[in-house]
């Protein structure tokens, strides 16, 4: 096992603390991702068209 000294208890909960942070963070991304996408096809299901789906004939 790896010696950290008297400060080990301190470098071993900061790196806890972050993983757990990153872990939230991509819990969070993945259901914001869930909630967008679905959004997205309750307006494609309502008729709503994006304007980067229109060609230039249909902007005119």
């Amino acid at each position: 096992m790896m010696s950290l000294g008297p400060y080990a208890s301190f470098i071993v909960t900061s790196y806890a603390a972050v993983a757990l942070v990153v872990a939230i963070l991509i819990g969070w991304i993945a259901l914001d991702y869930r909630n967008q996408t679905e959004r997205l096809r309750e307006l494609d299901r309502s008729g709503v068209t994006r304007r980067s789906g229109r060609s230039a004939v249909d902007a005119s």
